[in-house]
């Protein structure tokens, strides 16, 4: 197993710090965040030590994610919630506090007063080709 000793949810994974786990499988465990956005937030995370998402191997990323939708499914039954957010970050820039790829399922619920800054802008002329020919030949390697 891939391990960093000064990992918190590592840690967590080898049951050297406390937390309260709803759901253990071979590749992950989801437990209870302890600074909910909402009652009933979770966290899933992989039993190995990757950093970001982009770390993570394809196989491995898509077991962890074919779990999200039983995940999710079971979070609306608990918490009544209405709907839920599936929030991934990587980097620090991008709000991750842990360096382990890890999964929020954030319950939702009509007036909760969460919310993300979506400050959507547009394209200037010519740079959507520019970006699609980048992308495309990034991928083509």
């Amino acid at each position: 197993m891939l391990r960093d000793p000064d990992c918190i949810f590592c840690r967590i994974v080898a049951v050297e710090l406390p937390s309260v786990v709803v759901y253990q499988g071979d590749l992950l465990i989801a437990f209870l965040d302890i600074n909910p956005l909402a009652d009933g937030h979770l966290l899933v995370v992989p039993r190995d030590h990757y950093a970001t998402l982009s770390d993570v191997p394809a196989d491995v990323c898509a077991s962890i994610c074919a779990l999200l939708p039983m995940l999710g499914r079971t979070l609306l039954s608990v918490t009544g919630a209405a709907g839920f957010n599936v929030l991934q970050n990587n980097g620090a820039v991008a709000g991750q506090a842990v360096n382990h790829v890890h999964f929020h399922l954030i319950p939702r619920s009509d007036g909760d007063e969460l919310g993300y800054r979506w400050n959507p802008s547009t394209y200037p002329d010519g740079r959507t080709d520019e970006l699609a020919a980048a992308y495309q030949q990034a991928l083509s390697k």
